[in-house]
């Protein structure tokens, strides 16, 4: 067995238009397409995995469905297949019948063996999976198809917002998460760990930082669809503080 696996945006929120043509590269060698969904946030309700040739996903419930993470609560990943592959699940199966989803329990035969090709048992918290169900009928069908362009809405307004301040390394559109390269100005000596710090001193969680590894002070925003305009331009406001600060 071998797989590739990806995101789609990737880490630096940039969409990776290539992913059909990589696909057909990988099913060449007869290898799998896999689909790390904790970048699925900006597409869900507007595009899926599969028509872009993924053979199988999880879906990161705490970055795309509000469940809680780490220390928060401990997490639970779904995993979706293309047809074919339902013989290597765990039972039981969450499958689609004319407009419902059922639950079905295949009986282990030839086709099916506990022994010979697919995880045995349900692994997870299944509590994680009952709120991001809850989350998802709290919006509706409309609302989820709003997530997406609402998350990338939302991480480009704070990246225009803030790259007179911030290195903005890739000037260009993003999805829902951008990086910046830390302080414009480097001749001050402060660094990214000093702007998550400060942001920490005035009531916010640090966002992730160094990370990715590809620019030396990597500082990752990451809205998601939820936070309102006025939560933003608080943020905004703080950071561009820092910045004076730092002068």
């Amino acid at each position: 067995m071998a797989a590739i696996m990806m995101t789609n945006p990737n880490t630096l929120g940039l969409f990776e238009k290539e992913i059909p043509e990589i696909a057909k590269l990988v099913h060449a060698c007869g290898a799998l397409l896999y689909y790390d969904g904790a970048n699925f946030n900006p597409i869900l309700g507007v595009a899926r995995p599969g028509d872009m040739g993924f053979d199988v996903m999880h879906i990161n419930l705490h970055k795309t469905f509000s469940t809680p993470h780490g220390g928060g609560g401990p997490g639970d990943g779904p995993v979706g297949v293309r047809k074919g592959l339902e013989q290597f699940l765990p039972k039981p199966h969450v499958v689609k019948q004319d407009e419902e989803f059922v639950v079905e329990n295949p009986t282990c035969n030839e086709a099916y063996s506990t022994e010979a090709n697919h995880v045995g048992a349900y692994l997870g918290n299944f509590l994680v999976n009952v709120r991001a169900y809850t989350y998802l009928l709290t919006l509706g069908r409309d609302q989820v198809k709003k997530v997406g362009p609402l998350a990338t809405l939302n991480a480009n307004y704070i990246k225009e917002s803030l790259k007179d301040d911030f290195e903005l390394p890739i000037p260009t559109t993003c999805m829902h998460e951008f990086v910046f390269n830390g302080l414009r100005d480097k001749s001050t000596g402060v660094t990214t760990m000093d702007v998550a710090k400060r942001l920490l001193d005035y009531g916010y969680h640090a966002p992730t930082i160094y990370f990715p590894l590809l620019f030396h002070e990597a500082l990752m925003i990451e809205p998601t669809e939820n936070e309102s305009k006025e939560t933003m331009d608080s943020f905004i406001e703080v950071m561009h503080k820092i910045a004076q600060e730092a002068r």
